[in-house]
């Protein structure tokens, strides 16, 4: 991709001038390509489609290989799959795949694409023992995959087959879920979508601050259940960083590629539970950017970090760690191997 044989450092979800002003320089540049149908990401820029060129060039100013993360499926509401059946909606969806991909061709460089974020565990827990073949969704019908199935495994297979077809610069990716209820069939499932013939794995953490989750009382953009958001540094109580790595680990066995993670929150450390807007706690900018060679040990290939809500911290609200954190990283990098 034209970087550098070492653990790649990303931003997501920021302003192209909020970074420059800071004189951040990313490895990677990573966005949303969201909805179908009107207000879809093609009608944002015009001619259709463009909005992919403004990404690419944004990228480009920044030295970065821009990402694209594919977030169509949940259109109708997080988890609603009625589409998938809809004639309207799943001609719109592949219409829209298709220009994503011709749009990325045109780009002529390195691309990498994140595929539907969640979609996978929605779909994977109304499967039938976990096996994407048994859910309905239209797939035939579009003239780039018709000789794919009408499931989701033929949903899957067509998303990389045409994005072999049409943008050969494209590196592709699928995210596991990582849903709790999940985590014994995952890997299974995964591997039926086809994953394994991937580029790369994308590897979540969480889409908020863990701090956020730790408010009293709850807001409501961070109103799940559970403890533990705050992840343990020293890896002696659960949860901690180890553990996760170890997670990631079997990903990487288990499919063959590398891991890239994605979405990685900006939080900044604290003794402090909770926080307030825009700067909610978390530890996962300073672990990751102080430990990445562990990382690598476990496939790692880089880690792009955003925010996955408004209110979470940025940097703009994070006092400049992510600026510190990624200069000194840069100034003394772990190696791929």
């Amino acid at each position: 991709m034209g970087k550098s044989s070492r653990f790649l450092v990303g931003l997501g979800s920021a302003d192209l001038a909020d970074i420059q002003k800071q004189g951040i320089t990313p490895d990677i540049y990573d966005q949303y390509l969201v909805g179908v149908g009107a207000g879809s990401w093609p009608t944002w820029n015009s001619p259709s489609g463009a909005y992919v060129q403004v990404v690419a060039q944004n990228a480009d100013k920044l030295g970065a290989i821009p990402m694209f993360t594919l977030y169509q499926m949940a259109s109708n509401g997080d988890g609603n799959l009625s589409g998938l059946t809809n004639t309207t909606f799943m001609k719109n969806y592949w219409d829209n795949v298709r220009l994503m991909f011709q749009q990325i061709k045109a780009y002529g460089k390195p691309a990498l694409v994140n595929f539907e974020p969640d979609f996978w565990g929605y779909t994977q827990r109304i499967s039938n023992n976990a096996d994407p073949a048994t859910v309905s969704a239209q797939v035939s019908n579009n003239p780039d995959c018709s000789n794919q199935p009408n499931s989701v495994a033929g949903l899957s297979q067509c998303l990389m087959q045409m994005a072999r077809a049409i943008a050969p610069n494209a590196y592709i990716g699928f995210p596991p879920a990582l849903f709790g209820d999940l985590h014994s069939t995952a890997m299974s499932y995964m591997l039926k979508l086809g994953a394994d013939k991937a580029d790369f794995i994308v590897m979540q953490t969480l889409d908020r601050d863990g701090g956020c989750f730790e408010t009293v009382p709850q807001v409501s953009y961070c109103t799940r259940a559970g403890t533990g958001w705050y992840w343990d540094e020293s890896n002696l109580t659960s949860p901690n960083f180890k553990e996760h790595f170890a997670l990631a680990k079997t990903y990487y066995q288990g499919l063959q590629l590398p891991v890239l993670w994605w979405q990685t929150p900006l939080g900044v450390p604290s003794t402090q539970i909770g926080g307030s807007s825009g700067k909610y706690r978390d530890n996962k900018v300073r672990y990751f950017l102080t430990h990445a060679s562990e990382m690598v040990a476990v496939g790692g290939l880089g880690a792009v970090f955003s925010t996955g809500e408004v209110n979470q911290t940025s940097i703009n609200t994070d006092g400049g760690q992510f600026k510190t954190y990624s200069t000194s990283y840069l100034a003394k990098p772990a190696a791929l191997p």
